[in-house]
């Protein structure tokens, strides 16, 4: 059904005690807005307005990335029904329901602004209700005899007959278009001087409109944020949501509540997560995908089968099917493994391709490398790829040896088949099946240790 959707995203947010205005605070990867941005897009709404107060250039800034989004300005901040007027110059000749949601109440989901779109019918006005077990702190519903809504009335303001009412009013609107005129009959005869969206109840009804109800029963839709310990409880619900999915799509997780992961990260049936593992950004496991304990992975692919050992660190990499990385490794952006390779504990690799079946078991840098098929790299190998001035690029043939503690001081090139022998600095090319040996000869000093101790003596 055609709709429009204004998100109330003004507000400074004193309480979160930071430079960063509250919008913008990141849940599970991304702002808080956002959240409230999408569902509304989702919700297959024609206009999206936003509008901001605080912080008005960052708020753009990072919303930039979603099409078709208005933005009107609060310059001051006179309360909730103050704040939806700053939108009647985008919307007045807008001809269908208009939702109206809160910023900072990430957990309303799809469904609830559909079904609150479609629950307004020829009504003035639709909210959604939720009934609390425990209803303190919010403003209660009250009903006529005929179940009809006639007010919110807040709690400080309720008897004690309506203070036992439990069904509150978490804030999310839908208004027919005659809304810009009833916001004019709203005044600030209240403590904070404020005018508040709940008071179009009674205004509504003054106009002979009906005013009706969805209700929710999810209680996360509640949460709002005004602080750090409610972003880190909205968070909560946040991951439970997405850890349930998943495993719902056939992904094991051994101690779920220590899983982390955000909602742009993809998953296969039979990835297994074990505890402590974090997964960001545009991740993505393939079917039967491994990650070990305390792994963390940003903006990679693990092909199926790849598999990730624990306390590994991925960020922009590549690792292909039947791959393995770890325990104890970390690969930095444009890291690529091909099939069968396999970087072990403490190798850092960086913009580097290991070709099919290579090895490099520990304690290796590989930067700005190509390293082909087959080839061996031994423990404390290093590309030593940067001059001061430029990154150098080291390119390693198949099936080469390259013994350990060895220094391959780019640019350079090692043959298909070469030999690299142990401890060389190899800063020459090196032909296809030759050995190379770069270190100074070995020579004993017979009769040193004695001749030392006297020394020191005399001394």
């Amino acid at each position: 059904m055609k709709h429009a959707v204004v998100i109330l995203a003004a507000g400074m947010g004193t309480r979160m005690k930071s430079k960063l205005p509250k919008m913008l605070h990141p849940l599970l990867g991304k702002p808080m807005l956002a959240y409230a941005v999408e569902s509304a897009l989702e919700s297959g709404a024609e206009r999206v307005v936003v509008v901001t107060g605080y912080g008005i250039e960052q708020v753009q800034a990072a919303l930039a990335g979603y099409e078709r989004l208005e933005f009107a300005l609060q310059s001051e901040q006179l309360g909730t029904a103050h704040a939806l007027m700053q939108a009647r110059g985008l919307l007045e000749g807008f001809d269908g329901p208009i939702v109206v949601r809160y910023g900072d109440c990430p957990l309303t989901r799809v469904k609830t602004l559909t079904g609150l779109v479609r629950t307004i019918g020829n009504a003035g006005m639709a909210l959604v209700t939720m009934h609390l077990d425990d209803p303190t702190g919010y403003g209660r519903i009250i009903r006529d005899e005929k179940g009809e809504i006639i007010a919110n009335v807040e709690q400080k303001d309720t008897t004690p007959e309506q203070r036992a009412i439990k069904e509150i009013n978490p804030g999310v609107y839908c208004f027919d278009p005659s809304v810009w005129q009833m916001l004019e009959k709203v005044n600030n005869n209240n403590a904070a001087k404020e005018y508040y969206l709940p008071d179009l109840i009674q205004i509504y009804r003054e106009a002979g409109k009906r005013v009706v109800s969805l209700e929710s029963r999810d209680p996360g839709e509640l949460l709002g944020v005004n602080s750090r310990a409610q972003l880190a409880q909205v968070e909560g619900v946040l991951l439970s949501r997405l850890r349930t999915h998943w495993m719902n799509e056939g992904v094991r997780m051994i101690q779920p509540e220590t899983i982390y992961l955000e909602p742009s990260v993809q998953l296969a049936p039979d990835v297994t997560l074990w505890p402590g593992v974090v997964l960001r950004g545009k991740t993505q496991l393939g079917e039967g995908v491994e990650v070990g304990a305390y792994s963390v992975l940003s903006d990679t692919t693990v092909e199926p089968g790849g598999q990730i050992k624990s306390h590994t660190v991925c960020e922009g990499a590549h690792v292909s099917t039947e791959a393995f990385v770890g325990p104890f490794a970390r690969l930095r952006p444009g890291s690529h493994l091909e099939a069968g390779a396999h970087v072990g504990n403490f190798v850092e690799t960086k913009n580097t391709r290991l070709g099919r079946g290579v090895k490099a078991g520990h304690l290796a840098y590989l930067g700005d490398a190509e390293i082909g098929e087959e080839t061996n790299i031994g423990a404390g190998t290093i590309t030593a790829n940067y001059d001061g001035v430029h990154k150098n690029r080291t390119v390693i043939g198949k099936r080469v040896f390259v013994g350990s503690n060895s220094l391959l001081i780019a640019p350079v090139r090692l043959g298909d088949g070469s030999f690299v022998a142990g401890g060389s600095a190899i800063n020459q090319d090196v032909p296809e099946d030759a050995l190379a040996i770069a270190r100074e000869r070995q020579r004993n000093i017979e009769g040193y240790r004695q001749r030392k101790l006297l020394t020191e003596k005399k001394g």
